[in-house]
Formats: C-alpha cells, sequence, structure tokens
C-alpha cells in the first residue's frame, strides 16, 4: 500500500516538473472569483450593436 502512494507522489512531483519546465502557465494559487466573469466586455458589445441598429434602419428608408 505504501508503495502506491510513494509512486503518486513521485508521479505527481514529475508531472508538475515537466509542465513548469515545458512552459506551461500553471497557477497553484486556487480559484480566482473574477465577478465581471468577462460580460462586461460582452455586455458593451451587444450594447454598441443595439445602438448601430436603429441608425442603419432608419438610413436604409
Amino acid at each position: 500500500m505504501w508503495k502506491i502512494v510513494v509512486g503518486f507522489a513521485v508521479f505527481a512531483a514529475l508531472a508538475l516538473f515537466i509542465l513548469t519546465k515545458s512552459g506551461g502557465n500553471i497557477d497553484l494559487s486556487g480559484e480566482k472569483h473574477d465577478v465581471t466573469g468577462g460580460h462586461e466586455q460582452a455586455a458593451s458589445a451587444v450594447a454598441e450593436a443595439a445602438s448601430a441598429l436603429p441608425a442603419a434602419s432608419a438610413a436604409s428608408q
């Protein structure tokens, strides 16, 4: 049983070593709690598209 635990620890250490040396973006600091969640930019893009819509329909008349 102890061999399984040691093998897992060695494998995990090896995996972390390979990922850090290969340039992988590894962040071990835990969850990030972004309140906007990236929706702020999408909402502004939708608002811009909606404001451009009446101008386009008025130009076609």
